[in-house]
């Protein structure tokens, strides 16, 4: 099976996955970094207006090869 490495960055701190996970393929890295969002934008929100959080998958080569990207915008319409 192939390695996938996640890299995250939730506007505070960047963590770079040194130990990858094996998965099946590209589709159940896709599915594992989006799944991943939800939880680790709960850990910083709320945290001000604006704030983004991020999943760079990475393969075995070092290649970033997907982004996710879960942002909350935040605004008084009045």
């Amino acid at each position: 099976m192939p390695r996938f490495f996640f890299d995250i960055d939730d506007g505070l701190r960047f963590t770079f996955d040194d130990d990858g996970q094996a998965l099946p393929d590209r589709a159940a890295a896709r599915n594992m970094a989006i799944s991943v969002l939800p939880p680790l934008a709960r850990d910083v929100l709320p945290d001000g207006d604006r704030h983004a959080v991020s999943v760079v998958i990475r393969n075995e080569e070092g290649e970033a090869i997907f982004r996710a990207v879960l942002e909350l915008v935040a605004e008084w319409l009045d």
